[in-house]
């Protein structure tokens, strides 16, 4: 990848975000591609695991789009798995992201995610203390925990197991006195062990994802309550909803030639589908969500 154009913040500049300042380690520079001026905005920050189940990923990009609507910046770290989707689900609701890099940011890692960098670089800001060049380390992914933790004042962990790097973020942001959330999920899961134990030692369970903006002092309204069913989606959009009301439960395969599309067109218009909500895919098939 080229490397971006980019401006670099040092711990002596104005620029630099005083709760970033504050913790015991603070970066000596933060490298930022974006909009800097988010880095002194409240914010809430969103992580979990890299290995995830529909319940986390749903939950993921439900959160991140309820926050991603009221214009406070969503911060996590661009990796596979829980941040990914939280990411696009801020940005499906016009949001602002903040990612927070463990390589510099000249290096797109996980490559996959190369497309969501791009995104979250021209609306919202992309920020690492590693120079441009750097590919990452061992170190430097746990690392930029800290940075996630520090420039929230809400955190929300989605779903984690009991390793989970997510939960190190968690614990810094109890120590620098965060409100720290987490999502409930079930004892059997371990994708959920990590939160729910968060649950256990005191994080407050989050049960009603509004309640994280009404802490913070934002009223909230949901986007179906602003807009009506015909505003949220296209013409596409609710031609395949439309088949689905009959054939839930079908493949990519089955939707493509009930629509006369090709699947790769069809997979497009599921993909934004599922980010709003309106569907949810396993097994290979593609069910309603409500």
């Amino acid at each position: 990848m080229s490397e971006d154009k980019f401006v670099v913040i040092e711990r002596e500049s104005d620029e630099y975000p005083q709760k970033l300042r504050d913790i015991a380690n603070a970066p000596r520079q933060l490298y930022c591609s974006g909009d800097i001026s988010l880095l002194k905005r409240n914010s809430v920050s969103i992580v979990g695991s890299r290995k995830f189940t529909v319940y986390g990923k749903q939950m993921a990009i439900l959160i991140g789009k309820a926050i991603g609507r009221t214009g406070i910046p969503v911060v996590s770290g661009l990796a596979n798995g829980i941040d990914t989707f939280a990411h696009e689900g801020t940005l499906c609701e016009g949001g602002k992201a903040i990612a927070v890099l463990g390589t510099g940011i000249g290096n797109v890692y996980p490559a996959g995610n190369r497309l969501l960098y791009k995104k979250i670089a021209e609306t919202g800001l992309v920020v690492s203390e590693y120079p441009p060049s750097f590919p990452g380390a061992g170190y430097s992914f746990p690392a930029r925990n800290r940075i996630i933790s520090a420039l929230c004042d809400s955190l929300v962990v989605v779903e984690a197991g009991v390793r989970s790097g997510a939960l190190i973020t968690a614990g810094l942001a109890i120590e620098q006195g965060k409100n720290d959330y987490a999502v409930p999920g079930n004892i059997n899961s371990q994708f959920s062990l990590g939160t729910n134990l968060l649950i256990r030692d005191g994080a407050t369970p989050l049960i009603i994802v509004e309640d994280v903006l009404r802490d913070m002092g934002v009223d909230t309204v949901s986007s179906e309550e602003a807009e009506g069913p015909e505003q949220r989606y296209g013409q596409d959009e609710n031609a395949v909803m439309e088949c689905l009301k009959t054939r839930n439960g079908c493949n990519v395969n089955e939707l493509a030639h009930e629509l006369n599309k090709k699947p790769a067109s069809v997979n497009a218009i599921l993909t934004v589908l599922e980010i709003k909500g309106a569907i949810m895919t396993y097994g290979g098939k593609i069910h309603l969500a409500k």
